[in-house]
């Protein structure tokens, strides 16, 4: 039990570092603990999954239906999500029961980490080390994200996305070009646009059959 508890403190002294470093509007550690609900809602489901893999009924969907209201914010205790997990904002984020989240992933407002349907067995996205996912985005059903992804705002992702690839729209593509500023956060207003390239593409294709006319 004391190995346990320790462990409980490790990560959420983490979770409260990982915020403070990263968020230019922290000012301090006291600020990080008392005015972010992302932190918030995460105590409250590390504790929660904790019941709920000790196989203790109810009592872990309570906390997370209780901190949902709190902090509009619904993580199900059965995710299993990794260290120095950062919820920006967090209004109206949804962490599905079979969710796998990696370690140093940031998500921001309104991303729903979800299903697809009524299906048994995992359903919801696994995500790898250090992804960013971008606000309004949905990840839908049982599908990988690898390493080092970028997902940019508003995109609806419903298939796997390889590692250190940037994927934007809907239903979300993967682009080569990945615009990444110098400390490897996405840069969410400088995202390329997969249909505008194409239409592009298009008319500089027209133009060159107008001159060879």
């Amino acid at each position: 039990m004391f190995n346990v508890i320790k462990r409980g403190i490790v990560k959420v002294s983490e979770d409260i570092k990982v915020i403070y470093d990263n968020d230019p509007a922290a000012k301090n550690i006291l600020e990080v603990i008392l005015c972010y609900p992302g932190l918030h809602a995460l105590i409250a489901y590390r504790f929660a999954h904790r019941l709920y893999k000790w196989k203790i009924p109810l009592f872990p969907r309570i906390i997370s239906y209780l901190t949902r209201i709190v902090t509009g914010i619904e993580i199900h205790p059965g995710a299993r999500i990794g260290r120095r997990f950062f919820i920006d904002h967090g209004e109206g984020v949804v962490i599905g029961e079979t969710t796998i989240i990696g370690d140093d992933v940031l998500i921001y407002q309104q991303v729903t980490l979800g299903g697809t349907g009524k299906e048994s067995g995992k359903r919801h996205p696994t995500l790898g080390n250090n992804v960013i996912v971008g606000a309004g985005a949905k990840v839908l059903g049982n599908i990988t994200i690898g390493n080092s992804v970028r997902i940019g705002a508003g995109s609806v992702v419903v298939e796997d996305v390889p590692e250190c690839s940037t994927v934007v729209g809907v239903p979300g593509r993967v682009v080569h070009r990945a615009v990444i500023d110098s400390n490897g956060h996405l840069m969410h207003n400088r995202i390329p646009d997969p249909i505008r390239c194409e239409i592009n593409k298009l008319k500089a294709e027209i133009e060159m059959l107008k001159i060879k006319e």
